[in-house]
């Protein structure tokens, strides 16, 4: 019983560690290179400074930092439901091309029907879906279906690329620009009606994956066992696709593609908890890669300041490079 006790314990206490690790970054994020009260800025005396410093934190850096803790939340969930899906560390929205399809949706919606961005969450859930649909359609069922998911998800992935490209030709100067900066993934411009959107929404969703984790456990297992085990597989596994879609486009909706969060968060979350799969975990990973990195996106070329998506595909690219050079020694 000893032993069982201390397995169990262990995601709990990596979950606890990641949430000071998580208010430690938020802290940083918020405090580091905030004006000095008592000092003045610029033209302003100590008392403006201070309003200045209020300012910048009530209603600038407090929104983003939340707005990024909830983008790195959704992502690394909707990466938990692929990857234990597929069974596969590969699988996450970034790979098999629901990002770039839900990125799509939302370019169409807005630059090409003139649609309001009220409307882009919409098209950014209608594109996620679409392109979930034809992923699953093209995929051939033979040989490993996972791997053959995860090509055909790059290979459309590459050509809905190219639709964006020709999308973003085809818009005004202004809105090819904003577009532009959105679909590098950025929190710079998020405000408080957001985060209360994002908070709302990705709450649900976030419930919902929690609810449906047995039946994601049991289709870990294999379809035919699940099945065995009286599992409505096919509703269950569309159930948990909508979900992780829904998750996806709503992060996007609102920051724009910000890549490969998915893909490292939950294998990270299970290393560190010994191979355990722990939801919790997972989320505070996801949250705390992407608070860090929008830090490091406000900071580290400051005062210029670059997209959080270009940090974390940075981060994600090597990880992939490494993952990816330990399969090959593996199958070496």
């Amino acid at each position: 019983m000893k032993p069982r006790t201390a397995v169990n314990a262990q995601p709990r206490h990596v979950a606890c560690a990641l949430a000071l690790l998580l208010l430690a970054c938020a802290a940083g994020s918020l405090t580091v290179g905030l004006p000095s009260p008592g000092w003045p800025v610029g033209w302003a005396g100590p008392a403006e400074a201070g309003a200045l410093a209020r300012w910048v934190l009530l209603e600038l850096r407090l929104p983003r930092v939340l707005a990024a803790a909830a983008v790195g939340t959704c992502l690394a969930v909707a990466g938990w439901i692929f990857q234990r899906l597929s069974r596969n560390p590969l699988a996450s929205p970034d790979i098999v091309g629901l990002t770039t399809g839900s990125a799509t949706g939302g370019l169409v919606t807005v630059l090409l029907f003139g649609a309001a961005p009220a409307a882009l969450p919409w098209g950014a859930l209608a594109g996620g879906l679409l392109t979930a649909t034809l992923v699953q359609a093209l995929t051939p069922r033979r040989g490993s279906p996972a791997s053959a998911m995860i090509l055909t998800g790059i290979a459309l992935a590459a050509m809905l690329a190219a639709v964006n490209d020709y999308l973003l030709t085809r818009a005004e100067l202004d809105d090819a620009v904003a577009a532009r900066f959105w679909l590098h993934g950025s929190l710079q411009a998020v405000r408080w009606t957001e985060v209360a959107g994002l908070f709302t929404l990705g709450s649900l969703l976030v419930a919902a994956a929690t609810a449906q984790s047995r039946s994601l456990d049991l289709l870990e297992m294999g379809d035919a066992m699940a099945q065995a085990l009286g599992l409505p597989v096919r509703r269950a596994r569309h159930g948990l696709l909508l979900v992780a879609v829904a998750l996806t486009a709503l992060v996007i909706s609102v920051a724009g593609p910000v890549g490969f969060v998915a893909l490292v968060a939950p294998p990270l979350a299970r290393r560190l908890c010994r191979g355990v799969s722990h939801l919790p975990s997972v989320a505070l990973t996801g949250a705390c890669l992407c608070v860090a990195s929008d830090w490091v996106a406000r900071a580290a070329l400051a005062p210029f300041q670059i997209p959080v998506g270009l940090v974390t595909s940075l981060l994600g690219g090597a990880y992939l490079m490494v993952l990816l050079s330990l399969q090959w020694r593996r199958g070496g």
